[in-house]
């Protein structure tokens, strides 16, 4: 197989794979593929814009995407220091280098580039030319929406989705709760696959999910959140993230997390609002329609990957989360941040959120799609009973809603019961 055929269309990863002949065991090499999906948006963008970015957390594949999707664009990284000290001592010189199109890596970490950039499209609007990367998405939105408003694609990439390790396509988002999926890839056990999450590296080397993510943790809190916040001390700030792994499916309420962390709700908003731009965390916000209840308005807390959650709530291995109190929310997040990687993964905003009366009574997910919306409740239990459908049946009731409804639920098949489509986690998303 010639890998660099295939890289301009997909994503490789290599793995091993062993055989036993005549008592002796041999390693042959092959190529494990994962296609992207964003892949195909970010070429159609590169027709139409001067301008493409994608952003996302680090170690999410996005300098291998871009690399593979735009393989005749040169590429400089500005994590690279001198390439870094070029483009802010002297960025019309960093841009006039380039007589061709160029990706540039981690480009928030020359800000004032962007600027430049603007003049240099406005110049030569050919499509294309420029493709950005970047993993902290609130230097990278403010950049764009300042200096390249109108010129700049903008585009997500989220850790793998569970379709594109298993290469199913993905359910269009519109679709949800009207039709019965059939196809169901074997992907293993759901708690290992929780347990493991999503982060390229961990499946393309097959390492210790564990050992990997602390890792990643430690280095994420070390120079991503210091460079963003001057945060003194990290010991606290790593109890804050803590909390909020313990607080995830719940409202979000900063008094209390402030409070129970030792730092004001000032310092609270502060830190949530970078673990947000740096992809750690995600709010889900609540539906504003009233239906004449009071619905709450505070949002509700998720991380991007449930691999970096269970690290985050000390679970040690996956048969740890099967009884775990947890096991819950972390389905939950599981089931939301799938559905969030299938409208990033087309280039799509997404348009989720969830309802809550001051009662208590709650579905967790809905659709907006304009004219309709979908509900979609989620339970990790494996056996689908009749008290699972009770909030859908409520919403009906006093929304006026007669349009589809969805359940995920921990269990391996899906059909239609009580006009409501009930999806395998195996075929979610």
């Amino acid at each position: 197989m010639d890998r660099g055929r295939l890289e301009p269309l997909t994503q490789s990863f290599t793995a091993r794979v062993f055989v036993q002949i005549d008592d002796q065991i041999f390693i042959l090499y092959t190529f494990f593929v994962i296609s992207r999906q964003l892949s195909a948006p970010l070429r159609q963008a590169a027709g139409r814009y001067p301008v493409v970015s994608v952003t996302g957390p680090r170690q999410s594949g996005k300098t291998t995407l871009v690399r593979a999707t735009f393989p005749r664009h040169r590429y400089i990284s500005l994590e690279l220091p001198d390439q870094r000290a070029f483009a802010l001592e002297d960025p019309v010189g960093f841009l006039g280098q380039f007589s061709g199109d160029v990706i540039l890596d981690e480009v928030q970490r020359a800000p004032d580039l962007f600027s430049y950039l603007q003049v240099s499209v406005d110049e030569d609007q050919r499509p294309g030319q420029f493709v950005l990367t970047g993993s902290q998405n609130f230097l990278l939105a403010k950049g764009i929406s300042q200096s390249l408003a109108g010129r700049a694609y903008i585009s997500y990439l989220l850790p793998l989705a569970q379709t594109e390790i298993t290469s199913r396509k993905p359910i269009r988002p519109e679709s949800v709760a009207l039709r019965v999926p059939r196809s169901q890839p074997d992907v293993g056990s759901l708690f290992e696959i929780m347990f493991r999450g999503f982060f390229p590296r961990i499946h393309a080397d097959e390492l210790p999910p564990q050992e990997w993510l602390g890792n990643y943790y430690q280095t994420y809190l070390e120079r991503d959140v210091r460079e963003l916040s001057q945060v003194g001390n990290l010991e606290t700030l790593g109890r804050f993230i803590r909390l909020c792994a313990g607080r995830c499916g719940q409202l979000l309420n900063l008094s209390s997390l402030g409070s129970d962390c030792g730092v004001s709700h000032d310092t609270a908003r502060r830190w949530l609002s970078v673990l947000e731009a740096s992809f750690v965390v995600v709010l889900l916000r609540p539906h504003h329609r009233n239906f004449n209840k009071r619905l709450v308005k505070s949002p509700k807390i998720y991380f991007v990957d449930t691999g970096l959650l269970c690290f985050l709530l000390r679970i040690r291995d996956p048969e740890e989360l099967r009884t775990h109190s947890m096991r819950g929310p972390v389905f939950e997040n599981f089931a939301i941040v799938e559905l969030l990687k299938n409208y990033r993964n087309r280039g799509e905003q997404p348009e989720l959120s969830f309802w809550r009366n001051h009662r208590g009574e709650e579905i967790d997910l809905l659709l907006d799609h304009g004219d309709r919306l979908t509900p979609v409740e989620i339970k990790s239990g494996q056996t689908v009973s009749r008290s699972f459908f009770k909030t859908i049946d409520y919403w009906r009731k006093i929304s006026g809603e007669t349009s589809a409804a969805g359940l995920v639920y921990g269990g391996d098949d899906s059909y239609r019961r009580h006009g409501t489509v009930v999806y395998s986690w195996r075929q979610w998303a």
